[in-house]
């Protein structure tokens, strides 16, 4: 019996290319906005907006901006087990992001502006691994 049997019927609604399409449109919006717009995450998070902070906000963007093309380019990857692998390590990521925004929150490192990243990321972390659980679009 596979993962795709014992799936309940109608909730096969978070594919793969749905998330690869999320993820290429948010890692454009995330790109860009750390690129060009840092300071302002700094700021939402109550970080302290220095060179060296702008300097790795514009890295992660690069980063996004490589996702984002990784992921459009990849929609229709068939299954494999190197889709296997994107949605396990795109969706661990993405909870241990959230993991450790929550964490850093608590800790009282960032402000509440964190939250609402720390929230989609775990949105993010489920529907991958919904998409793992899926196995086919």
């Amino acid at each position: 019996m596979s993962r795709r049997d014992i799936q309940p019927k109608g909730l096969g609604i978070v594919t793969f290319q749905i998330m690869a399409y999320v993820i290429a449109v948010a890692g454009v919006g995330l790109g860009i906005r750390f690129i060009f717009f840092g300071a302002s995450v700094l700021r939402e998070w109550s970080i302290d907006v220095t060179d060296g902070a702008l300097l790795m906000c514009r890295r992660y963007g690069l980063l996004y901006l490589g996702l984002a093309i990784m992921f459009l380019l990849g929609r229709n990857a068939p299954p494999s087990d190197l889709r296997s692998a994107v949605c396990i390590g795109i969706g661990a990521g993405s909870a241990l992001l959230a993991g450790n925004g929550f964490w850093e929150f608590r800790a009282g490192r960032v402000s509440r502006g964190i939250i609402g990243p720390a929230v989609v990321e775990a949105v993010v972390a489920a529907g991958f691994a919904w998409a793992y659980w899926n196995g086919v679009n």
